[in-house]
C-alpha cells in the first residue's frame, strides 16, 4: 500500500511470508487520522485511505477482515523523554519483522459466537461471554487459554495458521511506521478512541468517558487500516510478560518462558474503555494471568507467515 511519508517503515530484508492467493486479496477503503497542535487546541486532518486483505469466511455471513501488514523494522519500546513512560517500556530495541495479516478489529461478539460452535478441540468455549453485549462490540470476558482455543478452531477449520500476535508484531502494527506516542500523533482524544475522557495525556483535551465497549471500527483507522488499536479493550498477545527489554528477541516471535504455568502472565496491549489515555500509548505495557477474563479485555488474531497458503 502507499503510504504518506511520515508513515513509512524500513524495508528489511525479504522473510518468509504467507504465500498469498492473490485472487483472494482485496482492497479495502477506510480512513485514518492524523492529530496536530495549533497553539493550545488540536485539530485533527482525515485522510482516505486504501488497505490490502482478505476475508475469511467463518459462515452464518460472518466475517474476520485481515489485513496485510508489510515487512519492515522498527524501535520497539518508547524513548526515556516520553511522558508517562515506565521502565518495563525499555530499552528501545530494534526489530525486524516478516509480513504477516493481522485483524482489521478485535474479534467480535458475532465472531467469537460463530467459532464458539464449532467442535471443541481441547476446552469449552462460552457462546456469549461479554459483559456489554453487542454483536459487532469487541468480545470480551475472554481468557488466554479462551483466545488460543478460538485460534485452534480457526485454524482446522480454515487451513491457515492463525493466533495471537507476539507482542512486537502488536505494537509494530499498531504504530503503523509512526514514533509518536499515539499512532494518531503527540496524544489522543476521546473522538478518535474509546477510553476514559475524564483524563488526559499530555496536554490534550478531556472529553467523554463512555463507561463500556462500543462497537469496533467506530474511530479512525491507523496508517496501516488497523481499527481499535487504542482504548476499547485491551488484546492478549502469545508472549510471557517480562519485566523490560533486556535480552528481548529482535524478531517477531513470541518472548516465552519453557515450562510457564497454566497461571502464567501474559502480555496484554492497548488500554480499554475503563482506562487513562497514558494506558493506550503504543508503547504501554500490562499483563495478568492467562485464566483471566476480564470485562475490559478482548483479543485480535493474526495469520503466521509460516502459514503454507491462504487458499481455502
Amino acid at each position: 500500500m502507499t503510504l504518506p511519508p511520515e508513515r513509512e517503515v524500513a524495508p528489511s530484508s525479504p522473510a518468509s511470508t504467507a504465500a498469498t492467493d492473490s485472487s483472494r486479496l482485496q482492497r479495502f477503503s477506510t480512513s485514518t487520522c492524523l492529530l496536530h497542535q495549533q497553539g493550545n487546541r488540536w485539530s485533527t486532518e482525515r485522510r482516505p485511505l486504501q488497505v490490502e486483505g482478505y476475508r475469511e469466511d467463518l459462515g452464518e455471513g460472518v466475517e474476520i477482515t485481515m489485513v496485510k501488514i508489510p515487512a519492515g523494522s522498527f524501535l520497539m519500546g518508547s524513548p526515556e523523554g516520553e511522558s508517562e513512560r515506565f521502565d518495563d517500556e525499555g530499552p528501545q530495541h530494534e526489530v525486524t519483522l516478516g509480513g504477516f495479516f493481522m485483524a482489521q478489529t478485535p474479534i467480535t461478539q458475532a465472531q467469537w459466537r460463530t467459532v464458539a460452535a464449532w467442535q471443541k478441540l481441547e476446552r469449552d468455549l462460552k457462546p456469549d461471554p461479554a459483559k456489554f453485549k453487542g454483536s459487532n462490540r469487541p468480545v470480551e470476558r475472554v481468557s488466554w487459554h479462551d483466545a488460543q482455543e478460538f485460534c485452534r478452531r480457526l485454524s482446522q477449520r480454515t487451513g491457515q495458521r492463525y493466533g495471537l500476535p507476539s507482542e512486537a508484531q502488536w505494537e509494530y502494527a499498531c504504530r503503523a511506521g509512526s514514533s509518536t506516542p499515539f499512532h494518531f500523533g503527540a496524544t489522543l482524544t476521546p473522538e478518535l478512541a474509546n477510553y476514559n475522557g475524564n483524563f488526559i495525556y499530555a496536554n490534550g483535551p478531556k472529553g467523554t468517558y463512555r463507561e463500556q465497549t462500543c462497537e469496533v471500527a467506530s474511530f479512525p483507522a491507523n496508517g496501516w487500516g488497523l481499527h481499535d488499536m487504542h482504548g476499547n479493550v485491551w488484546e492478549w498477545c502469545q508472549d510471557q510478560w517480562h519485566d523490560n527489554y533486556n535480552l528481548a528477541p529482535g524478531d517477531d516471535q513470541p518472548w516465552l518462558i519453557a515450562a510457564a504455568a497454566a497461571t502464567e502472565q501474559k502480555l496484554l496491549r492497548g488500554g480499554s474503555w475503563i482506562g487513562d489515555p497514558g494506558d493506550c500509548r503504543s508503547a504501554y505495557r500490562s499483563h495478568d494471568e492467562a485464566v483471566s477474563d476480564a470485562d475490559d479485555v478482548g483479543f485480535r488474531v493474526v495469520c503466521l507467515p509460516q502459514a503454507a497458503s491462504l487458499n481455502p
